[in-house]
């Protein structure tokens, strides 16, 4: 019998205040906020999380989480909290822990391979009839190791790939808003044009691009992991208009919203706009 290390999982998404009262955990925690932000209480230390950020705990840390639609900077005033998390133990998992200081908190590259295998630990830990430990515990190994290699090219001197990686944050803290490139521009004190380019270069897309890219993928995991309505889900991940939605989803994925959720949720017709 393979132990099972992955003891629970899941996406969570916040639009409302929200408090995990603090306690102490008995396990590890991966946290990885995927949009939105929140404030975080570790051993009684105040941590505010934001988009990119990773919180990696070790069993017996005291831990608290708020949502409360609050940013540093005070830009973002909304209340929009969307992550990661997942909680694990096992022999393993402590001499990877042990491999190398962990941080409590660490900004890391949010790309959709990283976000694709937790997606399938989570697919694999809830959604399968049969739970299969060994095929499970892999999955969370190759999370690891990737987490490590995110966390290792985050350290890069490069100055346009910090840069990039600021205009990255922008966007995904900002991203259930509407903006402008040139409100990203103004962000790291670059002209349209400058900054344009940089963040070209460093991820291979336009700005406008990788907003749409990231709008799209809050809303499959809306669709798949809550109850909100299309139009609330469109609203809530920075789409003008229900139109523009449906245009972009259905070019994306060659399926309208609706029909997209309905073959992820057969049995929940009631969650899908009608008339598609």
């Amino acid at each position: 019998m393979v132990d099972n290390e992955v003891m629970s999982c899941g996406y969570s998404f916040h639009a409302k205040r929200f408090v995990q009262d603090l306690h102490r955990l008995n396990t590890y925690l991966f946290r990885l906020q995927s949009e939105g932000s929140c404030t975080i209480y570790v051993d009684g230390e105040q941590l505010r999380i934001e988009a990119g950020d990773l919180v990696l705990l070790k069993p017996g840390s005291a831990y608290e989480l708020k949502v409360d639609g609050m940013c540093e900077d005070q830009m973002q005033t909304d209340i929009v909290s969307g992550d990661y998390y997942l909680y694990g133990q096992g022999e393993w998992l402590d001499e990877w822990w042990a491999r190398s200081p962990r941080p409590v908190k660490a900004r890391i590259d949010v790309n959709e391979d990283l976000l694709h295998l937790w997606r399938q630990i989570i697919s694999e830990k809830n959604g399968s009839l049969r739970e299969n430990n060994e095929l499970l515990n892999y999955l969370f190994r190759s999370l690891c190791l990737c987490l490590d290699k995110s966390l290792a090219e985050n350290d890069s001197p490069d100055n346009h790939a910090f840069t990039a990686s600021r205009m990255k944050r922008f966007i995904q803290r900002n991203v259930h808003r509407s903006f402008k490139v040139e409100d990203v521009a103004k962000y790291v004190e670059l002209s349209v044009s400058r900054s344009s380019r940089i963040f070209k270069a460093n991820y291979g897309k336009t700005i406008m691009q990788f907003a749409l890219d990231l709008r799209l993928a809050a809303t499959v995991d809306r669709m798949t992991y809550t109850t909100m309505t299309l139009e609330e889900i469109a609203d809530s991940c920075g789409f003008g208009s229900y139109t523009f939605f449906h245009k972009a989803f259905k070019a994306k994925f060659g399926l309208s919203p609706a029909a997209f959720r309905n073959s992820r949720h057969p049995a929940r017709p009631a969650f899908h706009r009608q008339n598609e």
